[in-house]
């Protein structure tokens, strides 16, 4: 049973890391950027997308078409959380993910993205 506490507290001190990732389709080069408020959550991301539900329909057929072996899953930034200082960690997130989206322009035959007007 102490084992159990020791575990729950370990993973309470575990760093919650936030940031930007690509998905990079190593047959074409194609690039899906995206943000998450938790890396952790990139095992759910290739989950969805090995089960055929990810919301993006164009990598999700070409996920399908190449197989798991064509892509890697990228961290590309962490969110630098400041200490003892408010931040808002959702608009922080989405001024990096223009910031990779300008850099990377993964739109067209380069992405998997549409170019907002």
């Amino acid at each position: 049973m102490e084992r159990k506490k020791e575990l729950k507290q370990a993973y309470k001190e575990v760093k919650i890391e936030s940031g930007i990732y690509t998905i990079t389709n190593n047959q074409n080069g194609k690039k899906f950027v995206a943000s998450t408020r938790n890396f952790k959550t990139l095992n759910g991301t290739q989950f969805t997308l090995e089960n055929g539900m990810h919301t993006n329909k164009e990598l999700q057929e070409e996920w399908n078409e190449y197989g798991k072996a064509a892509f890697e899953i990228e961290r590309v930034e962490v969110l630098k959380i400041p200490e003892n200082q408010f931040m808002n960690e959702k608009k922080e997130l989405e001024k990096l993910l223009d910031q990779w989206m300008d850099k990377l322009q993964p739109y067209g035959e380069k992405g998997y993205h549409t170019k907002k007007d």
